[in-house]
């Protein structure tokens, strides 16, 4: 089974949490601090991998986790940082967001990476919250928080010819004789329901063609197979238009051209500007002097295109199309660059400015706070420490939170919440 579209959720590692430690030593009532910091989690990685094909592995497993990184221990000692998570995807594999809709990278070559999710940071041990005023500190800094999101995986299919033509024009079958691939083949419509791909050998190079699922009128909008397979064509540099010039099916072999060139250019623009070959098949059913085939003839040879009668049955003039396909080619691939790869950076950190945000509202006669940076300060505050619970007043004092609150009406003895928590507000 051919699978090219997936939905993961992956989420990275948290942080370890800093420790709360305090030397212990002979002779020394009140050693000082030497809690060590937590580690870090572990990150969510993609890398492309020439052993991949399909993304069969990700209709069985669908969420995937990192390793969090260990809280950090007495006497200075760090936490281990947490192992990152490698997920192998083929060549080809496109990487969306789910919740934007962007597209994160396209992985398109082997070795090809990206961090989708990046580890918390290990949160500081209590040795690094010492100064002249605070000689032992009784909190540390909890570890970063994971991150976790749903992404969508989108394999195109990479090859540098693709065969393009109405169900039934002879694909599959030149694609077999022309390459060593095995697809199947029926004289019913769409035989082809999965993608096909077969390496061809000629003179010194090779180059790897791809039997593209039939194309009807209204594919453009999902008709048919549609979608499914006309996003294959993009990754192409030159497209071998077959058409079956005999009309076995009483079509008229221009307009049969005519309408795939138009779902072409209909779903993407790009993919007319395609270089195309036109493959006219099952010439052993007609002469070359039939007048559906000189009118396919003399219609794609005015628009600049070459035309090669072939009967793919009887790998008859297949030497010939696929020897002008590698000269073209050839210099196709020297003048041709890759496109860059399109990518963003998705993650949300402390270099963020959203993340070190603290937001104020109320809640009835409740007032609230909210922010990433102040739900991790909070979260390795020490409500039993006079020096720690100073340290969670003074962020929210610099972050102008409290002169908010003050101005949407809190008076001492008011109520204010952070998370789950909710304290009476004392002025200085």
């Amino acid at each position: 089974m051919f699978v090219d579209r997936a939905k993961i959720v992956v989420k990275s590692g948290k942080g370890g949490d800093g420790c709360v430690s305090f030397r212990r030593e002979p002779y020394v009532p009140e050693g000082g601090p030497d809690g060590g910091d937590g580690g870090k989690g572990g990150d969510v990685i993609f890398v492309a991998d020439n052993h991949l094909r399909t993304l069969m592995d990700f209709r069985y497993k669908r969420k995937y986790e990192a390793e969090n990184g260990q809280n950090g221990m007495s006497k200075k000692r760090f936490g281990r940082n947490g192992e990152n998570l490698v997920i192998k995807v083929p060549p080809g594999t496109v990487l969306i967001d789910e919740a934007s809709g962007r597209t994160i990278k396209d992985l398109l070559r082997d070795g090809d990476r990206v961090v989708v999710a990046r580890g918390g940071k290990g949160g500081k041990g209590n040795v690094n919250f010492k100064t002249p005023v605070r000689q032992a500190p009784n909190f540390a800094e909890a570890g970063g928080f994971p991150k976790e999101r749903a992404v969508l995986l989108e394999l195109k299919l990479i090859a540098d010819v693709g065969l393009v033509g109405f169900p039934n024009a002879g694909k599959s079958t030149l694609l077999s004789v022309s390459t060593s691939a095995k697809p199947k083949i029926a004289a019913y419509h769409f035989t082809t329901i999965t993608p096909n791909l077969g390496v061809v050998q000629i003179f010194d190079t090779s180059f790897v063609m791809a039997d593209i699922a039939g194309i009807i009128e209204g594919a453009h909008a999902g008709a048919g197979l549609g979608h499914e397979f006309l996003k294959h064509i993009e990754r192409t540099k030159l497209l071998i238009h077959v058409v079956d010039a005999a009309g076995t099916e009483e079509r008229d072999p221009v307009d049969d051209f005519n309408k795939i060139n138009r779902e072409l250019k209909l779903y993407s623009a790009k993919l007319s500007e395609k270089p195309q070959i036109v493959a006219a098949n099952k010439m052993d059913l007609v002469s070359k002097d039939d007048k559906n085939y000189a009118s396919l003839q003399k219609h794609a040879e005015g628009k600049g295109l070459k035309v090669f009668p072939v009967s793919a049955q009887l790998n008859m003039g297949v030497h010939e199309l696929l020897a002008e396909t590698a000269a073209q080619l050839d210099r196709l691939r020297k003048t041709q660059q890759d496109e860059p790869f399109e990518a963003f950076d998705i993650d949300i950190d402390e270099r963020d400015q959203n993340y070190r945000q603290v937001s104020a509202f109320r809640d009835g006669e409740v007032f609230v706070l909210e922010g990433k940076q102040l739900e991790k300060i909070f979260n390795s505050t020490n409500f039993n420490d006079t020096g720690s619970l100073r340290y969670l007043y003074k962020y929210v004092e610099r972050s102008g939170a409290l002169e908010k609150l003050k101005g949407m009406g809190l008076e001492e003895g008011g109520t204010v919440r952070i998370k789950d928590f909710e304290f009476e507000y004392v002025e200085d």
